[in-house]
């Protein structure tokens, strides 16, 4: 639906970013009473990075069946048509500030400001590039992240090379595995700087396993030859310290190098905007309403933290946009101050605060690979939660639920999340 600009410029609520995330807080927002909202989109249609992931595996806890990346899109542009939820594309939006005034510019408005009732934060994330490696090497053709190469691969149908080696084992990198190989490329290598697999169990089976792939864990590439085009890499194990081990170099011929070395939450808005980010997600900290450091301001979706499943992210933009329809209509309820804290084994949560007594679920992830652990949360001594789990690892996001009741009975500030033996 087609918006225009009112002349005092006011929106109840304004969504940046029209992927997953996005759609997902402005249909919430929508079911919930709201009818002033504007999504806000740079790229040309709705959809994310889900228009490119043609591959399956989407959806299933969402809407009980198996779906492809654009097909899963589609359902939520066609929920966010039928209920007439206005769109921007093309629309960049350049800041936003503590009294949320948002300043974005586009081809029909040039620049423009909207002062926004709230504002939601639903940018997704961007993949690590070369420059962030260090990798020596000259800056020959041939050299990609995961992610580009989908693109190239499934949307413009280039072929990005024949020979290939990847460097990180993230879920973008194996499904790329499968895909380069499908296309006709030989995968002469995924390797993994750490010493375990980045990506989720069931990808390392589907696109590694079943098409004879090799991953060698605890290698990195340590040189990229050829000046023209990539010729070739150098790949070393590493020691405990991620340091290259020099005995252990060999060569590996290949034209075509693909970088899947992590994802970075697309914060540069949440910096100016004077957002307080956490060191270990790159999202800003928010509580169970995925309300950020400034008032009315929200984020959800792979901003925030990054999700392995696309089901995860439109369940907790659900909470966003449902949160941001209380925060305009004033229905704040009554508050509590409680401080989510994790032990060495368990990296972080989302959120990192509690300030309203309800359900609320909390998403973490652990430190390295673990088996036979009980999760367990704590409050002033007592053990509100224990659930044992037979393996736990970096590449999956693990949850626990905190019921009203349980948080109604906590006493003290904090809640104290960790693994023990089971």
């Amino acid at each position: 639906m087609k918006y225009t600009l009112k002349e005092n410029g006011y929106v109840d609520l304004v969504i940046v970013g029209g992927g997953p995330a996005g759609m997902s807080a402005a249909v919430a927002a929508y079911d919930a009473g709201l009818r002033d909202i504007l999504i806000l989109e740079r790229d040309n249609s709705l959809g994310g990075i889900l228009r490119q992931c043609i591959h399956n595996g989407f959806g299933l806890h969402r809407f009980g069946e198996e779906l492809t990346g654009p097909e899963y899109a589609y359902r939520y542009e066609k929920m966010v048509r039928e209920r007439e939820i206005p769109f921007m594309c093309d629309t960049m939006v350049m800041g936003i500030d503590k009294d949320r005034n948002l300043t974005a510019q586009n081809s029909e408005y040039g620049i423009f400001t909207l002062k926004c009732g709230a504002i939601i934060l639903a940018m997704g994330c961007r993949e690590r590039p070369r420059g962030a490696l260090n990798i020596a090497g000259h800056r020959p053709a041939g050299i990609f992240t995961a992610g580009t190469a989908q693109k190239f691969v499934n949307m413009k149908g280039y072929m990005p090379g024949s020979e290939v080696v990847i460097l990180g084992s993230g879920d973008i990198g194996l499904i790329m595995a499968r895909r380069m190989t499908l296309e006709g490329a030989k995968v002469k290598a995924v390797c993994e700087l750490m010493p375990y697999s980045g990506g989720l169990a069931r990808n390392i089976e589907q696109c590694l396993n079943d098409f004879d792939i090799p991953l060698y864990l605890s290698t990195t590439v340590v040189e990229i030859h050829g000046k023209e085009r990539v010729t070739g890499v150098t790949v070393a194990e590493v020691d405990e310290n991620r340091r290259p081990k020099p005995e252990t170099k060999r060569y590996i011929p290949c034209d075509t190098l693909l970088l899947s070395c992590g994802l970075i939450p697309e914060n540069e808005l949440s910096v100016g905007a004077g957002i307080s980010l956490d060191r270990v997600t790159n999202g800003a900290v928010v509580d169970g309403d995925r309300e950020t450091s400034i008032p009315g301001v929200f984020a959800c979706g792979n901003v925030l933290h990054v999700h392995d499943l696309v089901d995860y992210v439109s369940e907790e933009s659900v909470i966003a946009g449902r949160a941001a329809v209380r925060f305009i209509r004033g229905e704040r309820g009554e508050e509590i101050s409680l401080t989510l804290k994790t032990d060495g084994k368990i990296r972080y949560t989302v959120p990192q605060r509690i300030t309203r007594v309800e359900d609320t679920t909390v998403y973490f992830r652990v430190a390295d690979v673990y088996r036979d652990k009980a999760i367990v949360v704590r409050a002033g001594g007592a053990v509100l939660i224990k659930k044992k789990k037979q393996k736990l690892a970096p590449g999956e996001m693990e949850t626990v639920k905190l019921t009203a009741k349980m948080l109604g009975e906590v006493k003290g500030s904090e809640i104290m999340l960790s693994l023990e033996d089971a």
